[in-house]
């Protein structure tokens, strides 16, 4: 089948009739019924059957149908990326950011960096773990900020700096005179569960069962930012990163460093055959400063 063919007919099995898909790819209906014909031509197969002015797919339309569908997400992406390049030409630098980094670390490093380049731009785009390499291939972004690097996706990357998981509770909750919290002070508290957020909330929960510490979960949340406002309502008691509780500090909310320590890296990850331009080079010494700064204040 050739792209066209492939496009009338991804039209018309999700759409159910020639008009509809006429509309969606904004061209004649006659077209669409020539181009169907061709495809159903080539392919020697019956892909439609006319059922009450619908267009029923046939069994051999449904197996295809799997196929297609993979074919149409990657020229989906082509577009996107080659709309994304036309658009994002010239002074703009694109990062993505985990939430949780987006709080403190990130609009830092945007200050001082705008301050001592005029005429440059940058977008901001959240990003989750498992969109990372998407959003690279897309040209969605150009650098994405996160803890973990994909093991298995041809990306490039440049360590920023250290972070650390913390306690974070309401002050005078848990009464601890020590630098660092012992993980089974939180035992028999309510505890805001963040083991589901991406690679932080399994090193949670490998020191936790290493330690053979049992939490009461009470509620669980997959970014440490909602974990940080639940703790801040008097929910309970949880454990985020060290950036989520210094952005999110207030005079009643207490954090404190873990012991066993629970470290991690923080990363700019990008494509290998994209290597990190100059005014990206400038924005990540930016970004290590203030990642530092993050670290000697714990």
């Amino acid at each position: 089948m050739k792209l066209r063919q492939i496009e009338i007919f991804h039209a018309v099995y999700v759409t159910g009739s020639v008009s509809a898909a006429a509309r969606l790819l904004n061209i004649s209906q006659p077209s669409v019924t020539k181009i169907l014909r061709y495809a159903e031509s080539s392919l020697g197969l019956s892909l439609f059957e006319r059922t009450k002015g619908r267009l029923v797919p046939t069994e051999d339309a449904h197996e295809l149908f799997v196929e297609v569908e993979e074919v149409q997400k990657r020229v989906e992406q082509l577009r996107r990326a080659s709309r994304n390049l036309r658009f994002g030409q010239g002074r703009t630098l694109r990062v993505s950011v985990l939430p949780s980094l987006g709080l403190g670390a990130i609009p830092e490093a945007v200050s001082a960096f705008l301050a001592k380049h005029e005429g440059v731009s940058l977008e901001l785009h959240t990003a989750h773990h498992e969109d990372m390499v998407r959003k690279l291939y897309e040209r969605e972004t150009d650098i994405v900020i996160s803890y973990d690097v994909p093991s298995t996706a041809p990306v490039g990357f440049s360590w920023l700096g250290k972070g650390e998981l913390v306690a974070m509770y309401a002050r005078g909750a848990i009464e601890c005179e020590a630098p660092r919290l012992p993980l089974a002070a939180l035992e028999g508290h309510r505890f805001i569960t963040t083991v589901k957020s991406g690679p932080m909330g399994r090193l949670l929960s490998e020191e936790l069962d290493k330690s053979g510490v049992m939490l009461n979960d009470i509620v669980s949340s997959q970014t440490f930012f909602v974990a940080a406002a639940l703790v801040r309502s008097g929910v309970g008691v949880s454990i985020v990163d060290n950036f989520t509780a210094q952005a999110t500090a207030a005079p009643d909310i207490a954090f404190k460093p873990l012991q066993p320590a629970i470290p991690f890296n923080v990363h700019a990850v990008y494509l290998q055959n994209r290597p990190l331009s100059k005014l990206a080079t400038v924005f990540l010494k930016h970004l290590k400063t203030a990642f530092e700064a993050y670290r000697l204040s714990l």
